[in-house]
C-alpha cells in the first residue's frame, strides 16, 4: 500500500526558513512534488522532481525553495527560506506513478506552513 507521510511544517516569522520531508512508501516514483493550498484559494503547484533530478517551480518561489530528492531513502524534501506571508498554506505531497496510459496520482495528508509576525 501506498503511503505518503509528511513532516516538517510549522509557524515561523517572515524571513525564516522551514524544510519539509515527504517519506513514501511502496514504489519509486518518476515524479514527485509539493503542493499548497491556502485559505479560500486554489491548490496551486510548487515545486517538482522526476527521478532523474529535473526540477520545475512555481515563479512565485523560485530562488526561496529548493526541492531535492533521495531515491535511496524515497523521500522528497522542500527547503523554503526567505519565507513570505503569502506562503502560508497546507503543503500536501504528490507523487506520481506512470501507467500504461497516463499516471496514478497519490497524496499526503498535508502539512501546515504558516508564516507570521
Amino acid at each position: 500500500q501506498v503511503q505518503l507521510v509528511e513532516a516538517g511544517g510549522g509557524l515561523v516569522q517572515p524571513g525564516g526558513s522551514l524544510r519539509l520531508s515527504c517519506a513514501a512508501s511502496g514504489t519509486i516514483f518518476s515524479i514527485m512534488g509539493w503542493y499548497r493550498q491556502a485559505p479560500g484559494k486554489q491548490r496551486e503547484l510548487v515545486a517538482t522532481i522526476t527521478s532523474g533530478g529535473v526540477t520545475n517551480y512555481v515563479d512565485s518561489v523560485k530562488g526561496r525553495f529548493t526541492i531535492s530528492r533521495d531515491n535511496a531513502k524515497n523521500t522528497v524534501y522542500l527547503q523554503m527560506n526567505n519565507l513570505k506571508p503569502e506562503d502560508t498554506a497546507v503543503y500536501v505531497c504528490n507523487a506520481r506513478a506512470p501507467l500504461s496510459v497516463g499516471w496514478r496520482v497519490y497524496w499526503g495528508q498535508g502539512t501546515q506552513v504558516s508564516v507570521s509576525e
